[in-house]
């Protein structure tokens, strides 16, 4: 950001990829899946396995998640997926996020203000939110106390958002029937009644062509019109396609007066600004101006010399 580079991101662009392994973590937890199809292998050179199968498979029985309750903390891109998704299966789907409106899920969703009403009510909690000082831990023996007995609890989102240890206490009392996580580390890798995954929430040729797709279209239109979307240094910006004579796009410092040095500049080199557009994101500003007139060499170069620009790019 200091020397005016804007970094992009993709978000939501492996949403569906991410939403149907969760989707598939909370089928895995609810029918030992993973427990009979070991047991499939273990038997696989008995010849009385076909027999075998029926005594054993009580051992594996499990529930139907129709009718359960999710609790989804954390409504973005893919939090919302899983919400709606889960609707669509027969559960009763309790959504938090106090930071995303209501609309990012479906009306079918009950979105609640208190994340502990989801720790106090939901047979499943999925967590989708970042990880911040705010959040790192969110998911510990505090939270885990006053959850149902027999919960499962799915982390596709941050490792450090759940206490490995108080998580290895609950499931050891039996109050985690079901940890399933995407975040393999000794500590998780090493506790009963954990179902690990190797990272494979976005490992999809879709969720990877996705983001390749979005990326390019994010950076095309960042050079071809100075539009900045889904940056993680800069504030969003769109002016549409550049249609004007001259278009010049200036980062700079989000400090009083820079608007204001930026058209007197332009004014005293006889530059008629038709369109322009300022965003601030904390410490960092972006200016859009479409000129009149093709800006001259001379013109940037004041404008590059203004305490406080990070860089000035002419787009068009």
């Amino acid at each position: 950001a200091q020397k005016g580079i804007v970094v992009f991101n993709t978000p939501g662009a492996n949403a569906n990829g991410v939403k149907e392994l969760v989707i598939a973590g909370m089928l895995m937890a609810s029918r030992d899946i993973v427990g009979g199809i070991e047991w499939c292998k273990a038997n696989a050179e008995d010849d009385n396995i076909t027999k075998d199968t029926e005594k054993s498979k009580k051992a594996f029985a499990g529930c139907e998640i129709k009718g359960k309750k999710l609790g989804v903390i954390g409504l973005g891109a893919i939090g919302a997926e899983v919400a709606n998704t889960a609707t669509h299966l027969g559960m009763e789907v309790y959504g938090y996020d106090p930071y995303i409106s209501i609309n990012a899920a479906s009306r079918n969703v009950k979105h609640i203000t208190n994340a502990d009403i989801i720790f106090q009510e939901c047979d499943y909690i999925t967590i989708h939110v970042p990880l911040m000082d705010s959040t790192r831990g969110m998911i510990n023996k505090e939270k885990l106390a006053i959850m149902k007995d027999g919960v499962v609890i799915l982390n596709f989102s941050r490792d450090t958002l759940v206490n490995d240890d108080d998580m290895a206490e609950a499931l050891d009392a039996g109050k985690v029937r079901y940890y399933v996580s995407d975040f393999p580390n000794p500590k998780v890798a090493n506790m009963e009644r954990v179902i690990l995954l190797p990272h494979l929430g976005a490992s999809t040729k879709e969720s990877e062509d996705n983001c390749a797709v979005m990326a390019v279209k994010e950076l095309t239109d960042y050079l071809e019109n100075g539009n900045i979307k889904n940056s993680v240094n800069f504030p969003s910006c769109d002016m549409g396609m550049c249609q004007a004579e001259s278009r010049v796009a200036v980062l700079h410092m989000n400090i009083p007066n820079m608007i204001g040095q930026i058209t007197a500049i332009l004014a005293e080199q006889g530059m008629n600004i038709s369109d322009m557009t300022n965003k601030s994101r904390d410490k960092y500003a972006y200016t859009l101006l479409d000129l009149e007139h093709k800006a001259e060499e001379s013109t940037i170069q004041k404008l590059r010399a203004i305490k406080g620009v990070l860089r000035v790019r002419v787009v068009k």
